[in-house]
């Protein structure tokens, strides 16, 4: 299926991020050297692959180790990417009804949203064929419902799955469940229903995070896109929340994330931290979504090297072209292009919805 913004102060409250605030973001001896042994050489090509994968995502390395299969990604021809690309991959859409309303007819019908993430190694092209299973979706859930488009929008927004495989995604996402309580008897929580499906790319301007996104399908937006916030070419500003602080009352978890040590040390005191794509390999971790007007700022060149080549919106529109040519081979709808990418079948899910 990783912002800026710094601490609020403590005048305005604890729950709130400030837009325009500041991140606080042996030598060998000279003998005569023997050859390596098979053993050796294995060992040290290890080592290397362990260092070019520390600072990724799990969700990229499991991308990258994913290459090799027989699968739609391919290496790209030009592996120079934006330096200012953190990371990029597929979105897929959803939203799934309130209990016991399998087909929302309104906004108010949606119980919640959701992304589901899927990254691919940042090189890669896109070539014919559904992806193969890297084991690296993310689901994202955004209890608000619609999406932020404005500065004035700001959204919570929290992990609810990672490393999942499309099995996992099948039996623990897609899949509706009953459910029986003592006071409102049988309950009806239906399935997920895609509303659209794309590219993205998580970027840094220095200050701040971005994570901006280009749809493919449906190639034209309708009442449910619109209704839900959804644009052609969108972005947001993405902040992840020191689990230190204690959230909104209306948006905490009953855990927080298990952060690792090295990512809790990022946080130092502030409250918020510009998200990194590894933030989002932890369940519960919580992201402030703060919606942007264009993608522009989010994919602008960050340095001179990078005008000179392809900035993060040319390979971001280079990835939905390649995108685009593949879905429309997966299938006759949409819908059974997008459950085909997923690896299930179209006929067991609703189709994509665009109109209430």
């Amino acid at each position: 299926m990783a912002g800026s913004q710094s601490s609020s102060s403590d005048e305005k409250g604890k729950d709130t991020a400030a837009t325009g605030e500041k991140h606080q973001i042996e030598h060998e001896s000279p003998d005569k050297k023997r050859p390596k042994t098979e053993n050796e050489e294995t060992d040290e090509k290890e080592k290397v692959d362990k260092e070019d994968t520390k600072e990724q995502s799990k969700g990229e390395a499991k991308a990258k180790q994913n290459q090799d299969k027989d699968d739609a990604v391919e290496p790209s021809k030009e592996p120079d990417m934006p330096s200012n690309t953190m990371e990029k991959g597929l979105v897929y859409f959803f939203i799934r009804g309130r209990v016991n309303i399998n087909e929302p007819e309104s906004v108010t019908d949606i119980a919640r949203s959701f992304m589901l993430l899927r990254p691919l190694p940042k090189d890669a092209r896109l070539g014919k064929g559904p992806i193969a299973d890297a084991g690296n979706t993310r689901v994202i859930a955004l209890p608000k419902k619609v999406f932020p488009t404005s500065p004035k929008d700001r959204f919570m927004a929290f992990v609810n799955m990672t490393d999942a495989s499309y099995e996992k995604v099948k039996d623990d996402f897609l899949a509706s469940t009953d459910y029986v309580t003592k006071t409102a008897g049988s309950r009806h929580t239906p399935q997920a229903t895609p509303i659209a499906e794309g590219v993205y790319a998580m970027t840094s301007t220095g200050r701040e995070s971005h994570f901006a996104y280009m749809l493919t399908l449906p190639e034209k937006l309708d009442e449910v896109q619109k209704e839900l916030g959804l644009k052609k070419q969108g972005s947001f500003i993405v902040s992840t929340k020191n689990p230190k602080y204690p959230g909104p009352a209306n948006a905490r978890l009953p855990k927080g994330p298990e952060f690792s040590d090295e990512i809790l040390e990022d946080f130092r005191n502030l409250r918020w931290v510009p998200s990194k794509p590894i933030h989002f390999d932890f369940v519960n971790a919580q992201v402030l979504l703060i919606g942007e007007p264009s993608i522009e700022k989010a994919t602008e060149a960050q340095d001179k090297e990078q005008e000179k080549g392809k900035d993060s919106k040319e390979a971001l529109e280079e990835l939905e072209e390649d995108d685009l040519e593949r879905m429309q081979h997966l299938g006759e709808s949409d819908s059974e292009s997008i459950f085909a990418d997923l690896h299930v079948r179209a006929k067991d899910y609703p189709e994509l919805q665009t109109t209430f």
